[in-house]
């Protein structure tokens, strides 16, 4: 397999209401060890609390300031920030301004994530047990029925 080289705003990418993601590394380039994605959140992005049960989660601030609220803590991170999140530590993130950040998933596979929900019709977006599932295939649990969607 050859070098991959993707420069900003390159790389498989889903742009939802409150979030744009550009896929930087994919599970099949690392052998399912690793994804990488650049993700621009917008304005009022919001993610609902939820955990990993065996993915580790690394996010690296590029631009404006993204809170990230758990069980004992709230941090506002900012540029040049980064936040490893270890699996079972429930977690919630939000925006109101908007920011840049890269995040590694680390078994990879959140990139075939995405591409699963981008290939969805609107009413299998509105079924919740049926995203439900989608989401705790790819280790995302999530809290109270809320979705596993920023977009």
């Amino acid at each position: 397999m050859k070098q991959q080289i993707l420069a900003a705003g390159q790389g498989k990418d889903y742009d939802w209401a409150k979030d744009h993601v550009y896929v930087k590394t994919t599970v099949e380039l690392t052998g399912g060890r690793v994804t990488v994605v650049e993700d621009a959140l917008k304005a009022g992005f919001h993610l609902a609390r939820h955990h990993h049960r065996s993915m580790v989660e690394i996010f690296y601030i590029l631009e404006g300031s993204i809170r990230f609220a758990f069980d004992d803590e709230v941090v506002l991170a900012t540029p040049g920030m980064t936040l490893n999140i270890p699996p079972n530590v429930w977690h919630d993130v939000s925006s109101e301004g908007g920011g840049k950040l890269l995040t590694v998933f680390t078994p990879g596979g959140f990139d075939s994530y995405l591409s699963e929900i981008a290939a969805m019709a609107k009413d299998q977006l509105d079924d919740a047990a049926l995203m439900t599932r989608l989401a705790e295939r790819y280790d995302i649990w999530m809290r109270d029925g809320a979705s596993a969607t920023a977009g």
